[in-house]
């Protein structure tokens, strides 16, 4: 028979979710919820800009390629650099004041782009600083993951980690994938309209704030929701204390392992509309001549794609990846998923890495090439998707519960700044380099899973 749960305000006193006495299922599945939902607006705000940023210049702005790819590329920068402060908050100050505080602090980057994107006079450092406050969402990651850890026993983390992440994940694909539909309306026609401008088709008139500011209430209701409903474990660990992980060499390993599935997903979500346009759609001076009301379109039979209709499918693939595969880890461990997603993603890199520098000979060699671009992208969000389950169940399995809270918070971290490296890659060198680059770390990748913990007899099968 369960013992009643006892509570001290926020906190939970008699805790322990590998002893069905002490755990109460219901309370565990709620928190999930809550934290989930809040996750999720986290990643929409963390991604808003790469759902904005693509069309700046559509809609006014006068920025360079090399200025649109930081923009989208400090979302990154600051997510990884604020993960590294959530990592320590669950312990300190527990998930109920976490995850509410977290949810209030969205509105400051939503409502930042909501009023900006309607003046395109506004100065670049601006909307860099907006960027850099939408990274709040980002840094949330690393506390709301090992929070929920405490709430599940070891056989269910897989599960209710690879829930939350990839539901969470889902706010990347929700933000890019409403963005064209919000903006068709004017709910928040009190600021403006603009004209949206496009190379061989009438100019639109859209509301581009809709994107943004329509968030507003529900992240003030989520953030109500969260102070009510949600509780707290006690896993008391000073900052010293949370630290020693970085003496355990399986921090350093899977933190690796962690680049490869989540640096590759959050990277490739923030610069795929970008990677998109420059290649193969407006941005590229080989198919599109001028811009606006001048633009000429170079390649005759050619027709340009709208970055909006493809920029949410790869986010999609890849967060439907981490719930899907997610119970299977639990069912037959981390460790074979994390080797599967290596070597698919090695295959998936090296099947796209032709298509980046594209045929513009005819219309009909550079649709072809396009398609692959498509396939071979979201082939690499679907392989990245499976490591990010599969590596969320390996650390629990690894490390104890004080340690594995740590080191999830700690390899989110680093992983985080994929954004950022992937703009700044983009930016200083080929795609066909950096992907090259994606290649060698992947293989390193397969190689440390195997011989770490895939194959028979590794030190730390899990």
């Amino acid at each position: 028979m369960k013992t009643k749960i006892e509570t001290r305000g926020d906190w939970l006193v008699t805790w322990d979710p590998e002893d069905p006495k002490k755990w109460d299922r219901k309370l565990a599945w709620h928190t999930l919820t809550i934290t989930t939902v809040s996750l999720t607006l986290c990643f929409v705000a963390w991604f808003l800009p790469s759902a904005i940023v693509p069309k700046l210049n559509g809609l006014g702005f006068t920025f360079s390629q090399s200025q649109l790819y930081w923009m989208a590329a400090m979302p990154g920068l600051s997510g990884g650099l604020l993960r590294l402060i959530w990592m320590v908050l669950p312990p300190k100050i527990g998930t109920r004041k976490m995850v509410a505080l977290t949810t209030l602090l969205l509105l400051l980057p939503i409502l930042g782009w909501g009023f900006e994107v309607t003046n395109p006079d506004v100065p670049y450092w601006r909307l860099m600083g907006l960027a850099f406050l939408s990274g709040i969402g980002g840094g949330a990651f690393s506390g709301f993951m090992p929070s929920t850890s405490y709430f599940f026993a070891k056989r269910l983390q897989g599960t209710a980690l690879g829930i939350q992440a990839g539901v969470g994940n889902f706010g990347v694909s929700l933000v890019q994938l409403l963005t064209p539909w919000l903006i068709g309306f004017g709910m928040f026609g009190f600021l403006g309209s603009q004209t949206m401008e496009f190379a061989g088709r009438s100019d639109v008139v859209v509301w581009y704030q809709d994107s943004a500011l329509v968030y507003v209430p529900i992240v003030i209701a989520v953030a109500i929701w969260a102070y009510i409903g949600l509780k707290s474990v006690p896993v008391k660990a000073n900052i010293k204390q949370q630290f020693d992980i970085f003496k355990n060499q399986d921090t350093w390993w899977m933190t690796i392992l962690y680049i490869m599935t989540f640096g590759t997903f959050s990277g490739l979500s923030a610069q795929f509309g970008l990677l998109l346009a420059n290649l193969y759609g407006q941005n590229n001076d080989n198919i599109v001549s001028g811009s606006g009301h001048t633009a000429e379109l170079l390649i005759t039979g050619y027709e340009v794609p709208d970055v909006i209709n493809y920029v949410f499918l790869g986010p999609l693939v890849g967060a439907g990846a981490r719930v899907l595969f997610s119970p299977l880890t639990d069912r037959m461990g981390g460790a074979i998923w994390t080797l599967i997603s290596g070597i698919g993603t090695i295959g998936a890199i090296i099947f796209t890495i032709p298509t980046l520098k594209p045929d513009y000979s005819s219309a009909e060699t550079l649709s072809g090439d396009f398609r692959q671009f498509l396939l071979g992208m979201l082939l690499i969000f679907f392989f990245t998707g499976i490591g990010n389950a599969s590596t969320f169940k390996q650390m629990p399995m690894i490390f104890e519960p004080r340690q594995a809270g740590g080191v999830i918070g700690w390899t989110a971290a680093i992983a985080a700044f994929g954004p950022f490296l992937f703009g700044v890659g983009l930016t200083i060198m080929p795609a066909t380099t950096f992907y090259w680059i994606g290649v060698v770390w992947a293989v390193a990748c397969v190689v440390i899973t195997w011989v770490r913990y895939a194959r028979p007899g590794a030190p730390k099968p899990g």
